[in-house]
């Protein structure tokens, strides 16, 4: 059994195990209870009450699970492994989206709520033109403060991209289809070990959990849930990287792509995203930067309603949400205006015809 101070870890880390009960379930009851320990301390009869099926109930009860938990306590101690749970420390990014993982097991030092968190995806099968992008994205995002770029950890683009970023001082965490026990691929040991001292590795797995092809579309969620923006820089029509982008959309995180040849197929994915207009598109760092409003010699300046006299009511009402935020989704202006979606279309494109607005990918509107 755990000792004292260990306990409510050991039963975080045991309510991750027992089977039917996932991270949304998990959350409520947390919630209402306010410890892991304490939903482990009532009868099956109380967990019924909380909401909890019959069948569910015995999963707390079942030695095997509890045995697991210990097991997992054990390792992360001995590898001084940090289990992020939700509520404090959580990824706050990550934390907003609705599938967000109940535990994560980290090891490094990154900041996982960084200022600005880019995460770089690709093909596996990279070309010389990927290889060269991936590179001076990565150089135009050195020197920046607090910046930390995300990525899987496989081969290609995102090997490239993190061993980039340890070359460049640039913090890069790799989250990982499979427990922190293993390295997969494994001739990618020694980077994952690099990484630890400038970034890290990141899990939703335990130890002792394979690298199944069906945990990496579950790990690219996570790396488009913890960033601003997912940045692909070269895909297949179908693939990895494309699923990361379009879980970041749904997420509605700002999504871009580098164009390529349309003859190439490496490239047919990115084309493809800034053809539908899931990605915006860019052709250098730069680009990026000025896209998200990092760029550090432009200081934002505040938009004062004196200044616009011949704004309409309406439009007026969209600059003062607008001055509040960074970036506001449509649906919210939508909600928060109270005009009808046709009007607020037709609001929004004759502030961006006066250079007031502009559109961002994942129907996102910011001040100029």
């Amino acid at each position: 059994m755990p000792s004292e101070g260990q306990q409510e870890l050991y039963y975080q880390i045991a309510l991750s195990f027992v089977p039917g009960i996932g991270a949304k379930t998990g959350r409520v009851l947390l919630e209402k209870l306010g410890s892991a320990e304490e939903i482990f301390r009532l009868s099956p009869k109380d967990l019924k009450k909380e909401g909890v099926s019959e069948v569910k109930t015995k999963g707390f009860k079942d030695p095997e699970v509890l045995a697991r938990a210990q097991d997992e306590l054990d390792f992360v101690i001995k590898n001084n492994v940090q289990t992020i749970y939700t509520g404090k420390g959580y990824p706050t990014r990550l934390a907003q989206c609705s599938d967000a993982p109940l535990l994560l097991f980290f090891k490094g030092n990154a900041n996982l709520d960084a200022k600005k968190i880019v995460a770089i995806v690709g093909t596996r099968k990279n070309t010389d033109y990927g290889h060269k992008l991936t590179e001076e994205l990565v150089e135009g995002l050195q020197g920046m403060e607090d910046v930390l770029v995300v990525s899987g950890l496989a081969l290609g683009i995102d090997a490239i991209a993190h061993k980039k970023c340890l070359q460049a001082g640039v913090p890069t965490v790799g989250v990982m289809g499979h427990g922190l026990d293993r390295v997969y691929p494994y001739s990618h040991k020694l980077l994952a070990e690099q990484m630890l001292e400038n970034g890290g590795i990141l899990a939703e797995y335990p130890s002792l959990t394979l690298p199944d092809r069906n945990n990496f579309p579950m790990r690219n969620r996570i790396v488009a849930g913890m960033s601003d923006v997912t940045v692909v820089v070269e895909s297949h029509a179908t693939g990895g990287a494309l699923i990361t982008a379009q879980m970041a959309s749904g997420y509605n995180r700002d999504v871009v792509a580098y164009p390529g040849r349309v003859s190439d197929s490496r490239s047919a994915g990115c084309n493809e995203l800034i053809r539908r207009n899931v990605a915006g598109m860019v052709t250098k760092a730069a680009d990026l930067i000025e896209m998200m409003n990092w760029n550090k010699e432009a200081k934002p300046k505040a938009v004062q309603r004196q200044l616009f006299l011949n704004l309409t009511e309406d439009e007026q009402k969209i600059i003062d949400f607008l001055q509040t935020r960074d970036s506001i989704h449509s649906d919210e202006l939508f909600h928060q205006t109270g005009l009808t979606s046709s009007a607020l279309a037709s609001t929004l494109l004759m502030l961006e015809m006066q250079g007031l607005v502009k559109a961002l990918p994942g129907k996102l509107f910011r001040l100029t």
